[in-house]
C-alpha cells in the first residue's frame, strides 16, 4: 500500500540532462518515466512540477546583463519544451498525461485550471504543470509548492542528485550525517537549504511536508512513496 494517494513530484530541469552538458538525455528520460510508471500502478494521483534549467542552461551565457522578468519568462518557455518531453516519453510508456501550463499556448497545450487539474488526477491522468507560477522572480520550487497546496497534494516530492538532507555537504564532509525527518524551523534554524525560501514558507504555513531524496538512485521513488526510510521527511 502506498503511504500518499496524491503527490506533487518537483524534478529539476538538470535531472533531465544525464551526463549531459544540457538539453535532454533520452535514457534518462526513460528510465525517469519507468519510474513515474511504476508509482502510478500502485494507485497514486502524479502531478509533476519541471524546471528548465537544462535547456535555460544552454542559452544562459546571452542572457548575462538581460531584464529579469524576461530572462524568468525564458525559462518558463523552457519547462514547457521539457514538460512536453516528459508527457511525450509517458505516453509511448502506456501512461496518460496532460501538460496545463501557466502561460497561455493553447495551440501546443491547455492551460492550467485547477478543477481540471483535479479532474484528471482523479481519473488518474499525470498532471504535468508548466510554465513555472506563470510569474516572474517566482521559481519553480516555488511553483511546486502552490500547485501541491492547489491540489490537495499530501506532500511535495523533491528530486535532488542527493539522497536527503544532510547535517553539512555530503560531498565536501564525511562526516556528514542524513536527516530522516527534520522540522520546517529546525531547518530554517541551522540554515538547510531544502528549497528557496518563498517555496518552503507557502509549504510550511500550509502544513504541507517536503520529501527530498535522490532521483538518480534507483528506485528511491517508489520507497519514498510506499514510506521507506528513503530521503529526508521536512513537515511541520
Amino acid at each position: 500500500m502506498p503511504a500518499y494517494k496524491r503527490i506533487l513530484l518537483k524534478l529539476s530541469g538538470e535531472a533531465l540532462m544525464g551526463d549531459d552538458a544540457y538539453g535532454i538525455n533520452r535514457a534518462t528520460i526513460v528510465r525517469m518515466v519507468r519510474e513515474l510508471k511504476e508509482i502510478t500502478e500502485l494507485g497514486v494521483e502524479l502531478a509533476v512540477v519541471i524546471g528548465g534549467g537544462n535547456i535555460f542552461r544552454g542559452v544562459a551565457g546571452g542572457s548575462v546583463g538581460m531584464d529579469r522578468a524576461t530572462a524568468d519568462y525564458m525559462g518558463m518557455l523552457a519547462t514547457v519544451m521539457n514538460s512536453l518531453a516528459l508527457a511525450d516519453s509517458m505516453r509511448q510508456a502506456g501512461l496518460t498525461a496532460r501538460v496545463m501550463s501557466a502561460i497561455a499556448i493553447e495551440q501546443v497545450v491547455e492551460p492550467y485550471v485547477r478543477p481540471k487539474a483535479l479532474q484528471y488526477l482523479e481519473e488518474g491522468k499525470v498532471v504535468v504543470f508548466a510554465a513555472g507560477t506563470g510569474n516572474p522572480f517566482f521559481t519553480t520550487d516555488t511553483a511546486a509548492a502552490l500547485r501541491g497546496a492547489e491540489i490537495g497534494a499530501e506532500v511535495v516530492l523533491k528530486a535532488t542528485k542527493v539522497d536527503g538532507v544532510y547535517s553539512a555537504d555530503p560531498n565536501k564532509d564525511p562526516s556528514a550525517t542524513r536527516y530522516a525527518t527534520i522540522s520546517f524551523d529546525d531547518a530554517i534554524a541551522r540554515n538547510l537549504q531544502v528549497m528557496d525560501a518563498t517555496a518552503f514558507a507557502l509549504c510550511r504555513d500550509q502544513k504541507l511536508p517536503i520529501k527530498v531524496f535522490s532521483i538518480v538512485k534507483p528506485g528511491a521513488l517508489k520507497r519514498v512513496v510506499q514510506g521507506d526510510d528513503e530521503g529526508t521527511l521536512v513537515h511541520v
